[in-house]
């Protein structure tokens, strides 16, 4: 098997593993984390409804960071999205860190998002 396919395949495992235990529902939306080499995006969804209640990222005009691939914008996206929820009536989510590991720029955008008020 190719190693990029095989990579993929073990990817979709372990995001497999972490969404078994992690549901969204209205009254406490997923948090999720998609990184990149170049950007970081995070997103709280509704599981039940199926929408996207609040979204953002490094990329685009409102981000203003010349580079999101590092801590700091890791950091900034954490506190976006939590000011965004709040705006919202969000306090509480359950945290999905897909098939990344809980260190480094995801543990930082969680860590921003705890210390800018959201709770999980």
């Amino acid at each position: 098997m190719d190693r990029q396919i095989l990579k993929r395949v073990r990817q979709r495992r372990r995001k497999a593993h972490v969404r078994k235990k992690v549901r969204g529902t209205a009254a406490r939306p997923r948090l999720t984390v998609h990184r990149s080499n170049l950007h970081m995006y995070a997103q709280i969804v509704d599981d039940d409804a199926g929408v996207t209640l609040v979204a953002a990222g490094t990329l685009g005009k409102k981000s203003g960071l010349a580079y999101g691939g590092n801590i700091k914008a890791a950091q900034e996206v954490g506190k976006q999205i939590a000011a965004a929820a709040q705006a919202k009536g969000i306090t509480q989510v359950c945290f999905d860190r897909g098939h990344y590991l809980y260190h480094g720029r995801v543990k930082a955008l969680a860590d921003a998002a705890r210390e800018a008020g959201l709770k999980f």
